[in-house]
């Protein structure tokens, strides 16, 4: 009678297990090239103007530049958007606390956000600039404007998940880096915050450097995280003989 109660939760274990090692490295591939894309379209991206006339001049002269910095960020955040998705679903160790379950949902509609006001760059926004319309710019880029603000929770979701891997003895990266990607994640909120909400000119250099930080933790994150052992291998590894 043992045996026969026993396979069964076993084999279910085996397939919770082998889900986990799946789903762990389809979050460590999007999060690796997500965050490949949006530090390629933080660097590359031409600076804001203070006013929309000034800035519809920006982005009618970058031309295709200003379209593929937008391209780029929207195929990232779309991808930092399938993590979270992966994350909450898997029942992995990401999301065993409340608070880290309720951060990579923040990431996830973050990502979301900001991923459409990238595509609204790219397209309409683009478009509108070059024809010259500035009627219809000012209404789309005040629409972009909104949206990007997801950015600036999907900062702060990415400090909460950074600082459980601060805390975790399972961590995927070295605690220092952890802890200096939850400085960042913090400080690229207070930048948006400054630059956007505030009109500090200052914000947006604070948001800038900090962006590109935080970024650099999740790209190496998502490096560690294919590179994890399979959970299975390790539980085989352990069992006695």
């Amino acid at each position: 009678m043992s045996t026969i109660t026993e396979q069964p939760e076993t084999e279910m274990d085996a397939r919770l297990m082998a889900n986990i090692d799946t789903s762990m490295r389809v979050v460590g591939a999007t999060l690796t090239i997500g965050s490949l894309l949006a530090i390629v379209s933080l660097v590359l991206h031409p600076a804001p103007a203070t006013t929309l006339s000034q800035q519809m001049t920006i982005i009618a002269d970058a031309g295709m530049r200003w379209v593929g910095v937008h391209l780029a960020a929207a195929i990232g955040f779309a991808l930092f958007a399938i993590a979270g998705l992966v994350v909450l679903t898997a029942h992995s160790r990401l999301t065993q606390e409340w608070w880290t379950m309720f951060a990579w949902g923040v990431v996830t509609i973050g990502a979301l956000a900001t991923m459409t006001a990238a595509v609204a760059e790219a397209t309409v926004v683009a478009d509108l600039a070059a024809a010259g319309n500035a009627e219809a710019f000012e209404a789309w880029e005040v629409f972009a404007e909104g949206m990007v603000t997801g950015f600036a929770f999907l900062a702060l979701g990415i400090a909460v998940i950074a600082g459980n891997e601060a805390r975790t003895a399972e961590r995927a990266t070295p605690m220092w880096a952890a802890w200096i990607a939850v400085l960042a994640g913090v400080l690229a909120f207070v930048g948006f915050a400054m630059g956007m909400w505030l009109g500090i000119a200052i914000g947006g250099l604070v948001w800038l450097v900090s962006a590109i930080v935080m970024t650099l933790w999740t790209l190496w994150f998502g490096v560690a995280l294919l590179r994890l052992e399979p959970v299975m291998q390790t539980r085989t590894e352990q069992s006695p003989a």
